[in-house]
């Protein structure tokens, strides 16, 4: 019977909707961003699957399907957005400069470390598109010739990181205004960090939500240009 529930959907739906609400509850009680529901759920699920030997492959016949949920939940973040729509037009133009900067800046650090590195040209694009949102990222992969499963790994662990220390890293430095940090968050950490600066201020969650989709669609259009640039 084991065998059969693996093979379904059900199992990676269940266990992903199951282990998600268990790191939520502990997130809850512990009160700390160490804590995020995520992270906690990716390094949980890797060890269930350890644990049991399930394939990959097996969980990801449910998983897929939560997958497809990212485009739809990414519209939804339209709502704060819309909510907060006076503010942020009146700022309009700084933040269209400062989404274009954290952009380019994003793109540009990644694939010049990797290049010092020695990466290989597939490994330098797929972590092109790090700091947008999965559904984009994954989709700017296939286009560039990227490794899909990679870029994909990178922009959860990225998400993490974003949410994690983010919003401390911004006061740190002095950056205190809901805008701001809503503005680096998202175009840094999309859905995940946006997630979490929700839960710090909502006019700082609306300006993240605006910055993941400024975000994707700059980072569609400089890829190309600075790859004709570096001869890619």
């Amino acid at each position: 019977m084991w065998a059969e529930l693996v093979q379904t959907p059900l199992f990676g739906i269940g266990l992903t909707l199951v282990v998600y609400l268990l790191a939520q509850t502990l997130y809850r009680r512990v009160n700390s961003v160490w804590a995020n529901p995520v992270l906690v759920a990716i390094f949980a699920i890797i060890l269930v699957l350890k644990g049991t030997g399930v394939e990959y492959r097996d969980y990801a016949r449910g998983g897929d399907m939560i997958l497809f949920l990212l485009g739809p939940s990414v519209v939804a973040l339209a709502l704060p957005l819309y909510q907060r729509r006076e503010e942020i037009w009146k700022r309009k133009r700084l933040i269209l400069i400062g989404i274009f900067a954290g952009s380019l800046a994003s793109i540009i650090s990644a694939c010049g470390l990797a290049w010092i590195l020695g990466g290989s040209r597939e490994v330098i694009l797929s972590l092109a598109p790090k700091s947008v949102t999965t559904p984009i990222a994954i989709s700017i992969v296939d286009k560039i010739g990227g490794i899909a499963p990679l870029t994909a790994a990178l922009v959860v662990l990225t998400g993490c990181l974003g949410a994690v220390c983010g919003p401390e890293f911004c006061r740190r430095i002095g950056v205190t205004s809901p805008v701001s940090m809503g503005l680096a968050i998202g175009t840094s950490a999309h859905g995940i960090g946006t997630a979490r600066m929700l839960e710090v201020n909502r006019l700082a969650g609306a300006a993240a939500g605006l910055a993941i989709g400024l975000n994707g669609l700059m980072t569609t259009f400089l890829l190309p240009i600075l790859m004709a640039l570096f001869g890619f």
